[in-house]
């Protein structure tokens, strides 16, 4: 009788397995970032690769419900990583210093525009090199891998005794670079796609010009800076005559990121430079940063959401994309190693190394080395991946829920719906890993490489600025500005 009352369904396995990771990392959530130097990504990544269905086979949400699972589609892994992302990057845009874009633009531009074109190009070269897909495939893949990952950057240089290592102006400069890049990427993206389904040249360009640059980009992001602006004068009327509260003040930022990414989205613009510029419009003078300043929400979304989310991504990894099939022959674990330490080595580290004297906020070659090192890959490349499967397999910016069946011969474009989220989820994969262990090597290593006499008593535990970088060369606050807290 007792064990006909137990439904352990995949939702309520969920609810229990997910709830008590987090109940779990929240109860040593210091210990783990200060002391063990772990952020919540890869523990949550790692996690939900042994609970799904490759080892023990309790969260199953891409399996269908027959089978025990979800039933869960590519379309709800598109779906959800546009939510996460486009708050995530809301949230940078509030948290950035006041006035931080008129300010620090120069360092900005050169992230975006220089550094993320190499990166662009010499992965799509490794891609076409080594998996034998024609450039514009190769153009595709790569714009997935172009931008910084808003969740692991946020993840890593913030809320630890590490990130009090690193400058402000650096974590700032991060910060801003993977709010905007997402976004950004969008241009990468759609000129492999474009070259790929657009019957000529001209109409190739006239349609990126057109769609992508003017109305995606250029549109999106003046629409989201005057929402945030808009809202921010509204809020503060509210405030000002006593009709909210301090829970709404909470609740406001996370409603206002997801109107902001509704409407993006609803209106085909690109969903988070609308969502970064409703963030910098909503908070760039400072107010509401001061305002709700002890609520810490964004480190509540970097626990519930991101955690969840990554727990999500481990259990849908498509393990059988990594071998070889007769659509994707060069999809090889070896090659997929190779490709992942190519990326990891040329994509940012040579560029930036490179161009830091034209970058203002990076002042040394530590920092350099550090800034090009720190450019993780994550949902928001997972989700350009979905879209850019989405416009090869049917024509829209909405994925089917699995991957045709193609027959032979095959053409680029099906070859294309095929490889392309294969190659970027290991490459995620690898580069949650990769990053979000990286704090533990470099503490150690800072660490071992003092005197024993120098050396913190707690093995890692050093709180002193990394070696070669200059901590005393300026903030991202502007210094003689005043408060307006109406």
């Amino acid at each position: 009788m007792v064990w006909e009352q137990i439904e352990a369904t995949p939702p309520h396995l969920t609810y229990l397995l997910l709830s008590t990771f987090l109940i779990s990392y929240t109860l040593f959530a210091s210990f783990i970032r200060n002391r063990l130097h772990l952020s919540e990504p890869p523990i949550a990544l790692v996690l939900g690769i042994l609970l799904g269905p490759r080892v023990l086979g309790w969260l199953s949400p891409s399996v269908d419900v027959p089978d025990g699972g979800w039933g869960w589609g590519d379309d709800v892994v598109q779906e959800t990583t546009r939510v996460i992302v486009g708050i995530q990057v809301f949230a940078i845009g509030v948290e950035l210093p006041k006035f931080y874009a008129s300010r620090h633009w120069r360092s900005v531009a050169m992230l975006l525009g220089p550094v993320m074109t190499f990166g662009w190009l010499i992965c799509a070269a490794f891609i076409a090199l080594l998996f034998k897909v024609d450039f514009a495939t190769a153009l595709t893949v790569a714009a997935c891998l172009t931008p910084t990952d808003p969740v692991l950057a946020s993840s890593i240089l913030s809320n630890s005794q590490f990130s009090e290592r690193v400058p402000k102006r650096i974590k700032d400069m991060l910060s801003a670079e993977s709010g905007c890049n997402d976004g950004v990427s969008f241009p990468f993206l759609y000129a492999g796609v474009f070259a790929m389904i657009a019957t000529s040249a001209g109409d190739a360009f006239k349609d990126w010009m057109l769609v992508t640059i003017l109305w995606q980009c250029a549109f999106g992001t003046a629409i989201g800076f005057l929402i945030g602006t808009v809202f921010n004068r509204v809020l503060r009327y509210s405030d000002k005559n006593g009709y909210v509260d301090a829970s709404g003040f909470t609740v406001f930022y996370l409603l206002l990121a997801i109107l902001s990414v509704g409407i993006g989205s609803t209106l085909g613009s690109d969903d988070f430079l609308v969502a970064f510029g409703a963030g910098y419009g909503f908070a760039r003078d400072g107010w509401f940063s001061k305002k709700t300043h002890a609520a810490q929400l964004p480190n509540v979304i970097d626990l519930l959401l991101n955690s969840a989310m990554f727990v999500y991504l481990g259990a849908i990894m498509p393990w059988e994309a990594y071998q070889p099939h007769d659509i994707t022959p060069y999809v090889t674990p070896g090659r997929l190693v190779a490709f992942l330490a190519l990326v990891l080595a040329f994509r940012r580290i040579p560029i930036v190394l490179l161009l830091y004297r034209w970058i203002p906020d990076i002042k040394t070659y530590q920092e350099a080395l550090f800034c090009g090192h720190f450019g993780p890959m994550g949902l928001g490349g997972l989700f350009l991946a979905m879209e850019g499967r989405a416009l090869l397999e049917n024509g829209s910016t909405i994925p089917d829920p699995y991957p045709p069946v193609y027959g032979r011969p095959y053409t680029a474009r099906e070859k294309a719906v095929h490889i392309i989220f294969p190659l970027v989820s290991f490459i995620v994969f690898g580069s949650t890993i990769v990053h979000g262990f990286s704090v533990l090597v470099l503490s150690l290593w800072s660490h071992f490489r003092r005197p024993a006499k120098d050396r913190s008593s707690v093995l890692a535990g050093e709180d002193d600025p990394l070696t070669g970088m200059e901590h005393d060369s300026g903030t991202s606050e502007p210094e003689d500005e005043s408060e307006n807290e109406q």
